[in-house]
Protein backbone atom coordinates (compact mmCIF):
# COMPACT_ATOMS: atom_id res chain seq x y z
CA UNK A 1 0.00 0.00 0.00
CA UNK A 2 1.21 3.78 -0.99
CA UNK A 3 1.85 5.83 2.14
CA UNK A 4 -1.67 7.43 3.42
CA UNK A 5 -2.57 10.38 1.91
CA UNK A 6 -4.02 12.55 5.06
CA UNK A 7 -3.69 16.29 3.97
CA UNK A 8 -7.05 17.33 5.01
CA UNK A 9 -9.00 19.30 2.55
CA UNK A 10 -10.34 23.04 2.77
CA UNK A 11 -14.19 23.28 3.88
CA UNK A 12 -16.57 22.63 1.65
CA UNK A 13 -19.32 25.74 1.74
CA UNK A 14 -22.87 23.85 2.41
CA UNK A 15 -26.10 26.12 2.20
CA UNK A 16 -28.68 26.12 4.60
CA UNK A 17 -30.21 22.27 5.01
CA UNK A 18 -34.47 21.75 4.82
CA UNK A 19 -35.81 22.67 8.56
CA UNK A 20 -37.60 19.47 8.34
CA UNK A 21 -34.83 17.16 7.68
CA UNK A 22 -32.47 19.44 10.11
CA UNK A 23 -35.16 18.65 12.59
CA UNK A 24 -34.61 14.99 11.91
CA UNK A 25 -30.63 15.26 11.90
CA UNK A 26 -31.11 16.63 15.61
CA UNK A 27 -33.40 14.30 16.89
CA UNK A 28 -31.44 11.27 15.52
CA UNK A 29 -28.08 11.95 16.16
CA UNK A 30 -28.99 12.53 19.74
CA UNK A 31 -30.90 9.02 19.78
CA UNK A 32 -27.62 7.87 18.14
CA UNK A 33 -25.65 9.12 20.64
CA UNK A 34 -27.46 7.44 23.40
CA UNK A 35 -27.07 4.14 21.13
CA UNK A 36 -23.35 4.48 21.26
CA UNK A 37 -22.15 2.54 24.65
CA UNK A 38 -23.99 -0.51 23.50
CA UNK A 39 -22.70 -0.24 19.56
CA UNK A 40 -19.41 -0.05 21.05
CA UNK A 41 -19.55 -2.83 23.16
CA UNK A 42 -21.27 -4.87 20.16
CA UNK A 43 -18.26 -4.04 18.38
CA UNK A 44 -15.97 -5.58 21.05
CA UNK A 45 -17.60 -8.73 20.54
CA UNK A 46 -17.97 -9.17 16.59
CA UNK A 47 -14.02 -8.42 17.06
CA UNK A 48 -13.13 -10.86 19.09
CA UNK A 49 -15.33 -13.33 16.76
CA UNK A 50 -15.03 -12.60 13.48
CA UNK A 51 -16.39 -15.03 10.66
CA UNK A 52 -14.61 -15.98 6.92
CA UNK A 53 -16.45 -15.16 3.98
CA UNK A 54 -19.30 -17.85 3.56
CA UNK A 55 -19.55 -18.55 7.19
CA UNK A 56 -21.06 -15.37 8.86
CA UNK A 57 -24.10 -17.06 10.35
CA UNK A 58 -23.22 -16.01 13.80
CA UNK A 59 -21.80 -12.69 12.86
CA UNK A 60 -25.40 -12.30 11.18
CA UNK A 61 -27.10 -13.38 14.19
CA UNK A 62 -25.49 -11.15 16.69
CA UNK A 63 -26.07 -8.17 14.90
CA UNK A 64 -29.84 -9.35 14.81
CA UNK A 65 -29.73 -10.11 17.62
CA UNK A 66 -28.35 -6.73 18.99
CA UNK A 67 -31.16 -4.69 16.66
CA UNK A 68 -33.80 -6.37 18.62
CA UNK A 69 -36.20 -5.87 15.35
CA UNK A 70 -37.00 -9.72 14.30
CA UNK A 71 -34.85 -12.07 12.44
CA UNK A 72 -35.27 -10.48 8.71
CA UNK A 73 -35.03 -12.22 5.20
CA UNK A 74 -32.07 -14.49 4.61
CA UNK A 75 -29.92 -12.79 1.68
CA UNK A 76 -27.18 -14.26 -0.32
CA UNK A 77 -26.86 -17.78 2.10
CA UNK A 78 -25.34 -15.75 5.52
CA UNK A 79 -26.62 -12.53 5.24
CA UNK A 80 -29.72 -10.74 6.31
CA UNK A 81 -32.29 -7.97 5.35
CA UNK A 82 -33.77 -6.10 8.00
CA UNK A 83 -36.82 -3.71 7.67
CA UNK A 84 -36.66 -0.72 10.41
CA UNK A 85 -39.52 1.50 9.10
CA UNK A 86 -42.07 0.39 7.29
CA UNK A 87 -43.56 2.54 4.70
CA UNK A 88 -45.38 2.69 1.27
CA UNK A 89 -43.10 4.25 -0.66
CA UNK A 90 -39.32 3.71 -1.65
CA UNK A 91 -36.80 2.99 0.67
CA UNK A 92 -33.49 3.99 1.52
CA UNK A 93 -30.73 0.86 2.78
CA UNK A 94 -27.75 1.18 4.61
CA UNK A 95 -25.28 -1.63 4.11
CA UNK A 96 -22.83 -3.36 6.29
CA UNK A 97 -20.20 -6.16 5.81
CA UNK A 98 -20.17 -9.37 7.85
CA UNK A 99 -17.26 -11.12 6.96
CA UNK A 100 -13.55 -10.95 8.12
CA UNK A 101 -9.84 -12.21 7.20
CA UNK A 102 -7.86 -15.16 7.62
CA UNK A 103 -5.22 -12.82 9.29
CA UNK A 104 -3.54 -13.45 12.72
CA UNK A 105 -4.30 -10.62 14.75
CA UNK A 106 -1.52 -8.30 16.34
CA UNK A 107 -2.99 -6.03 18.21
CA UNK A 108 -2.87 -7.07 21.51
CA UNK A 109 -6.30 -5.46 22.86
CA UNK A 110 -8.02 -7.72 25.46
CA UNK A 111 -11.15 -8.22 22.81
CA UNK A 112 -8.38 -9.40 20.11
CA UNK A 113 -9.25 -12.57 18.20
CA UNK A 114 -7.24 -15.56 18.51
CA UNK A 115 -8.85 -17.27 15.97
CA UNK A 116 -6.60 -16.72 12.89
CA UNK A 117 -9.49 -14.63 11.45
CA UNK A 118 -9.81 -10.53 11.82
CA UNK A 119 -11.96 -8.06 11.33
CA UNK A 120 -8.89 -6.50 9.91
CA UNK A 121 -11.09 -3.98 7.49
CA UNK A 122 -13.20 -2.14 9.73
CA UNK A 123 -16.62 -4.59 9.43
CA UNK A 124 -16.69 -4.90 13.05
CA UNK A 125 -16.69 -1.44 13.39
CA UNK A 126 -19.13 -0.72 10.19
CA UNK A 127 -21.84 -3.43 11.83
CA UNK A 128 -21.85 -1.44 14.90
CA UNK A 129 -22.40 1.93 13.41
CA UNK A 130 -25.25 0.54 11.65
CA UNK A 131 -26.98 -1.05 14.36
CA UNK A 132 -26.80 2.31 16.32
CA UNK A 133 -28.31 4.34 13.72
CA UNK A 134 -30.66 1.56 13.38
CA UNK A 135 -31.89 1.20 16.82
CA UNK A 136 -32.42 5.46 16.93
CA UNK A 137 -34.39 5.30 13.75
CA UNK A 138 -36.61 2.27 15.36
CA UNK A 139 -36.93 4.21 18.56
CA UNK A 140 -37.83 7.46 17.36
CA UNK A 141 -39.08 6.98 13.74
CA UNK A 142 -37.77 8.29 10.10
CA UNK A 143 -38.18 10.47 7.27
CA UNK A 144 -38.59 7.75 5.01
CA UNK A 145 -38.79 3.55 4.80
CA UNK A 146 -35.08 1.92 6.22
CA UNK A 147 -33.76 -1.22 5.30
CA UNK A 148 -30.94 -2.53 6.90
CA UNK A 149 -28.27 -4.95 4.36
CA UNK A 150 -26.33 -7.27 6.16
CA UNK A 151 -23.91 -8.33 3.45
CA UNK A 152 -21.46 -11.00 3.96
CA UNK A 153 -19.08 -12.15 0.96
CA UNK A 154 -17.03 -8.87 0.78
CA UNK A 155 -14.06 -9.69 0.59
CA UNK A 156 -14.39 -13.23 -1.53
CA UNK A 157 -15.74 -14.25 -4.31
CA UNK A 158 -18.25 -15.22 -5.17
CA UNK A 159 -19.36 -11.79 -4.39
CA UNK A 160 -22.32 -11.37 -2.04
CA UNK A 161 -23.38 -7.67 -3.18
CA UNK A 162 -23.55 -9.23 -7.05
CA UNK A 163 -26.39 -12.31 -5.33
CA UNK A 164 -27.84 -9.96 -3.19
CA UNK A 165 -28.77 -7.61 -6.61
CA UNK A 166 -29.25 -10.83 -8.59
CA UNK A 167 -31.89 -12.16 -5.97
CA UNK A 168 -33.99 -9.45 -6.57
CA UNK A 169 -34.47 -8.51 -3.04
CA UNK A 170 -33.82 -5.01 -3.11
CA UNK A 171 -36.49 -4.45 -5.97
CA UNK A 172 -39.11 -6.05 -3.23
CA UNK A 173 -37.86 -4.01 -0.77
CA UNK A 174 -38.43 -0.87 -3.29
CA UNK A 175 -34.96 0.28 -2.34
CA UNK A 176 -34.43 3.59 -3.99
CA UNK A 177 -30.71 4.44 -2.78
CA UNK A 178 -27.97 2.29 -0.76
CA UNK A 179 -25.82 3.55 1.71
CA UNK A 180 -22.62 2.36 2.35
CA UNK A 181 -19.34 3.72 4.96
CA UNK A 182 -15.96 2.27 5.26
CA UNK A 183 -12.80 3.39 6.96
CA UNK A 184 -9.96 4.58 5.11
CA UNK A 185 -6.76 5.16 6.74
CA UNK A 186 -5.26 6.85 3.45
CA UNK A 187 -7.18 9.70 4.61
CA UNK A 188 -6.90 12.27 7.81
CA UNK A 189 -8.71 11.56 10.77
CA UNK A 190 -11.81 13.61 10.57
CA UNK A 191 -12.22 13.29 7.22
CA UNK A 192 -15.13 11.91 5.14
CA UNK A 193 -15.06 11.34 1.77
CA UNK A 194 -18.26 12.01 -0.74
CA UNK A 195 -16.89 11.71 -4.07
CA UNK A 196 -19.79 11.87 -6.79
CA UNK A 197 -19.08 9.59 -9.72
CA UNK A 198 -16.12 6.92 -9.91
CA UNK A 199 -14.38 6.59 -6.74
CA UNK A 200 -13.15 2.55 -6.54
CA UNK A 201 -12.04 0.93 -10.02
CA UNK A 202 -13.48 -2.00 -11.34
CA UNK A 203 -11.02 -5.31 -10.95
CA UNK A 204 -10.08 -7.78 -13.73
CA UNK A 205 -7.50 -10.58 -13.30
CA UNK A 206 -5.34 -12.19 -16.12
CA UNK A 207 -2.88 -15.11 -16.63
CA UNK A 208 -0.42 -15.41 -19.29
CA UNK A 209 0.48 -18.57 -20.56
CA UNK A 210 3.90 -18.85 -22.54
CA UNK A 211 4.62 -21.78 -24.51
CA UNK A 212 7.96 -22.66 -25.59
CA UNK A 213 10.26 -25.81 -26.52
CA UNK A 214 12.22 -26.83 -23.17
CA UNK A 215 15.44 -28.06 -22.72
CA UNK A 216 18.89 -28.26 -21.35
CA UNK A 217 20.25 -25.31 -19.99
CA UNK A 218 23.53 -25.85 -21.51
CA UNK A 219 22.40 -25.88 -25.09
CA UNK A 220 20.17 -22.87 -25.54
CA UNK A 221 20.32 -22.78 -28.78
CA UNK A 222 18.03 -26.05 -28.70
CA UNK A 223 15.38 -24.51 -26.71
CA UNK A 224 12.03 -21.57 -27.68
CA UNK A 225 12.84 -20.14 -24.12
CA UNK A 226 9.37 -19.03 -22.67
CA UNK A 227 10.85 -17.49 -19.76
CA UNK A 228 12.75 -15.24 -21.61
CA UNK A 229 9.51 -14.29 -23.93
CA UNK A 230 7.26 -13.90 -20.61
CA UNK A 231 10.43 -11.59 -18.88
CA UNK A 232 9.80 -9.40 -21.90
CA UNK A 233 6.39 -9.58 -21.82
CA UNK A 234 6.08 -8.37 -18.66
CA UNK A 235 8.56 -5.51 -19.83
CA UNK A 236 6.65 -4.27 -22.50
CA UNK A 237 3.41 -4.46 -20.48
CA UNK A 238 4.24 -1.38 -18.11
CA UNK A 239 4.00 1.11 -21.19
CA UNK A 240 -0.04 0.25 -21.53
CA UNK A 241 -0.90 2.34 -18.65
CA UNK A 242 1.39 5.16 -19.88
CA UNK A 243 0.61 5.18 -23.19
CA UNK A 244 -3.06 4.27 -23.82
CA UNK A 245 -4.67 5.92 -20.80
CA UNK A 246 -5.34 9.48 -19.88
CA UNK A 247 -3.03 10.26 -17.00
CA UNK A 248 -6.13 12.14 -15.94
CA UNK A 249 -7.92 9.56 -15.17
CA UNK A 250 -5.11 6.53 -14.34
CA UNK A 251 -5.29 2.87 -14.27
CA UNK A 252 -2.91 0.01 -12.82
CA UNK A 253 -1.69 -3.47 -14.70
CA UNK A 254 0.30 -5.24 -12.35
CA UNK A 255 1.68 -8.23 -12.85
CA UNK A 256 2.26 -9.68 -9.47
CA UNK A 257 3.37 -13.54 -9.51
CA UNK A 258 5.42 -15.17 -11.96
CA UNK A 259 5.41 -19.27 -12.07
CA UNK A 260 8.65 -21.21 -14.07
CA UNK A 261 10.38 -24.04 -13.80
CA UNK A 262 11.89 -26.30 -11.48
CA UNK A 263 15.71 -26.64 -11.49
CA UNK A 264 18.46 -24.23 -12.49
CA UNK A 265 19.60 -26.06 -15.59
CA UNK A 266 16.33 -26.71 -17.15
CA UNK A 267 14.18 -24.65 -19.74
CA UNK A 268 10.59 -25.46 -18.62
CA UNK A 269 7.94 -25.97 -21.58
CA UNK A 270 5.78 -23.09 -20.03
CA UNK A 271 5.83 -20.22 -17.93
CA UNK A 272 3.01 -18.15 -15.89
CA UNK A 273 2.31 -14.58 -15.01
CA UNK A 274 -0.65 -13.75 -12.87
CA UNK A 275 -2.06 -10.46 -12.09
CA UNK A 276 -4.42 -7.25 -11.85
CA UNK A 277 -5.87 -4.72 -13.97
CA UNK A 278 -7.73 -1.47 -12.35
CA UNK A 279 -9.50 1.07 -13.89
CA UNK A 280 -12.16 4.20 -13.55
CA UNK A 281 -13.53 3.09 -16.87
CA UNK A 282 -15.13 0.43 -19.06
CA UNK A 283 -13.69 1.67 -22.09
CA UNK A 284 -10.56 1.65 -20.77
CA UNK A 285 -10.88 -1.71 -19.45
CA UNK A 286 -11.84 -3.03 -22.61
CA UNK A 287 -9.14 -1.28 -24.15
CA UNK A 288 -6.38 -2.64 -21.90
CA UNK A 289 -7.57 -6.25 -22.02
CA UNK A 290 -7.11 -6.16 -25.71
CA UNK A 291 -3.72 -4.54 -25.83
CA UNK A 292 -2.59 -6.45 -23.12
CA UNK A 293 -3.76 -9.66 -25.04
CA UNK A 294 -2.08 -8.27 -28.43
CA UNK A 295 1.48 -7.35 -26.15
CA UNK A 296 1.75 -10.58 -25.03
CA UNK A 297 0.91 -12.85 -28.02
CA UNK A 298 2.99 -10.69 -30.26
CA UNK A 299 6.07 -10.40 -28.05
CA UNK A 300 5.69 -13.84 -27.52
CA UNK A 301 5.73 -14.85 -30.99
CA UNK A 302 8.93 -12.44 -31.53
CA UNK A 303 10.56 -15.43 -29.32
CA UNK A 304 9.18 -18.04 -31.04
CA UNK A 305 6.84 -18.90 -28.58
CA UNK A 306 2.79 -19.10 -28.02
CA UNK A 307 1.17 -16.94 -25.74
CA UNK A 308 -2.56 -17.02 -24.37
CA UNK A 309 -4.14 -14.58 -21.74
CA UNK A 310 -7.37 -15.53 -19.88
CA UNK A 311 -8.49 -13.09 -17.96
CA UNK A 312 -11.84 -12.70 -15.25
CA UNK A 313 -13.93 -9.88 -14.22
CA UNK A 314 -14.23 -9.24 -10.40
CA UNK A 315 -16.06 -6.22 -9.55
CA UNK A 316 -17.33 -3.23 -11.67
CA UNK A 317 -16.43 0.31 -10.99
CA UNK A 318 -18.37 1.99 -7.99
CA UNK A 319 -19.40 4.84 -9.18
CA UNK A 320 -21.22 7.21 -6.26
CA UNK A 321 -25.11 8.51 -7.16
CA UNK A 322 -23.84 12.40 -7.97
CA UNK A 323 -26.68 13.27 -6.89
CA UNK A 324 -26.56 11.42 -3.77
CA UNK A 325 -23.16 12.27 -3.08
CA UNK A 326 -23.92 16.02 -2.77
CA UNK A 327 -27.63 15.47 -0.61
CA UNK A 328 -25.10 13.95 1.80
CA UNK A 329 -22.79 17.15 2.38
CA UNK A 330 -24.86 18.96 4.46
CA UNK A 331 -25.06 16.43 6.84
CA UNK A 332 -21.78 15.45 7.02
CA UNK A 333 -20.72 18.94 7.29
CA UNK A 334 -23.23 19.29 10.15
CA UNK A 335 -22.08 16.31 12.19
CA UNK A 336 -18.35 18.32 12.85
CA UNK A 337 -16.45 16.19 10.02
CA UNK A 338 -14.54 17.90 7.55
CA UNK A 339 -16.25 16.81 3.64
CA UNK A 340 -13.62 15.51 0.85
CA UNK A 341 -15.37 15.33 -2.54
CA UNK A 342 -12.98 14.48 -4.67
CA UNK A 343 -10.26 11.51 -3.11
CA UNK A 344 -10.56 8.39 -5.22
CA UNK A 345 -8.76 5.05 -4.90
CA UNK A 346 -7.88 2.06 -7.07
CA UNK A 347 -9.13 0.30 -4.14
CA UNK A 348 -12.23 -2.45 -5.02
CA UNK A 349 -15.77 -3.23 -3.31
CA UNK A 350 -18.10 -4.93 -4.09
CA UNK A 351 -20.72 -2.27 -3.20
CA UNK A 352 -20.32 -1.26 -6.63
CA UNK A 353 -22.49 -3.97 -7.65
CA UNK A 354 -25.23 -1.95 -5.78
CA UNK A 355 -24.57 1.50 -7.79
CA UNK A 356 -25.47 -0.12 -11.37
CA UNK A 357 -29.21 -0.80 -10.54
CA UNK A 358 -29.67 1.76 -7.70
CA UNK A 359 -28.65 5.07 -6.05
CA UNK A 360 -25.45 4.27 -4.54
CA UNK A 361 -23.37 5.95 -1.89
CA UNK A 362 -19.69 4.57 -0.61
CA UNK A 363 -18.50 7.35 1.84
CA UNK A 364 -15.00 6.89 2.99
CA UNK A 365 -14.19 7.87 7.04
CA UNK A 366 -10.45 8.85 7.86
CA UNK A 367 -8.69 7.06 10.75
CA UNK A 368 -5.70 6.72 12.33
CA UNK A 369 -5.37 2.71 12.14
CA UNK A 370 -2.91 2.18 14.85
CA UNK A 371 0.65 2.68 16.53
CA UNK A 372 3.24 3.38 13.44
CA UNK A 373 5.95 0.59 14.11
CA UNK A 374 9.46 1.17 13.96
CA UNK A 375 9.91 2.96 10.53
CA UNK A 376 6.96 5.06 11.52
CA UNK A 377 4.24 3.54 9.36
CA UNK A 378 0.77 3.29 10.73
CA UNK A 379 -1.06 0.15 9.89
CA UNK A 380 -3.22 -0.18 6.77
CA UNK A 381 -5.90 -2.25 5.79
CA UNK A 382 -5.73 -5.90 6.25
CA UNK A 383 -2.80 -5.16 8.48
CA UNK A 384 -2.60 -7.66 11.37
CA UNK A 385 -2.00 -4.48 13.58
CA UNK A 386 -5.05 -2.18 12.10
CA UNK A 387 -7.08 -1.11 14.72
CA UNK A 388 -9.34 2.55 14.64
CA UNK A 389 -10.12 3.73 18.15
CA UNK A 390 -13.64 2.86 18.96
CA UNK A 391 -14.66 6.49 17.89
CA UNK A 392 -15.05 5.31 14.63
CA UNK A 393 -18.23 3.35 15.94
CA UNK A 394 -20.06 6.97 16.18
CA UNK A 395 -17.96 8.42 13.00
CA UNK A 396 -19.14 5.60 10.77
CA UNK A 397 -22.74 6.39 12.56
CA UNK A 398 -22.73 9.71 11.64
CA UNK A 399 -21.66 8.92 7.89
CA UNK A 400 -24.38 6.32 7.70
CA UNK A 401 -27.23 8.73 9.60
CA UNK A 402 -26.10 11.62 6.99
CA UNK A 403 -26.66 9.03 3.68
CA UNK A 404 -29.91 7.92 4.79
CA UNK A 405 -31.55 11.72 5.76
CA UNK A 406 -29.85 12.49 2.04
CA UNK A 407 -31.40 9.62 0.55
CA UNK A 408 -35.10 10.42 2.55
CA UNK A 409 -34.55 13.71 0.59
CA UNK A 410 -34.20 12.46 -2.75
CA UNK A 411 -37.72 10.55 -2.26
CA UNK A 412 -39.25 13.61 -1.94
CA UNK A 413 -40.79 16.17 0.37
CA UNK A 414 -40.14 15.49 4.26
CA UNK A 415 -42.35 16.15 6.93
CA UNK A 416 -41.23 17.05 9.76
CA UNK A 417 -41.14 15.20 13.19
CA UNK A 418 -44.17 14.72 15.43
Amino acid sequence: MSAADTSVPAPIQVGEPDPALAAWFDRLSAAVAEELPAAIELRHRLHADPRLSGDEQDTAAAVVAALGLGEGRPVADTGRLVRVVEGPGRSVALRAELDGLAVDEQTGVPWSSTAGVMHACGHDAHLAGLVAVARAVARTGGPAPLVLLLQPREERAPSGAADVVTSGVLTEERVDSVVAAHVQPQLAAGVVNATPGPVNAATDEFTITVTGHGGHGGYPHTTLDPVLALSAIVVNLQQLVSRRVDPTVGAVLAVTQLDAGASFNVVPDTARARGGLRVMREDDRVMLLQALSDVATHTAAAYGCTATVHSESNEPVLANDPELARATVPWLARSGVTVDDAWRSFGADDFSHFCADHRGLMLFLGVDGGPADGDGRRPGLHSPRFLPGDDVVGEVAAALLAGYLAGADLLGPVPPPA
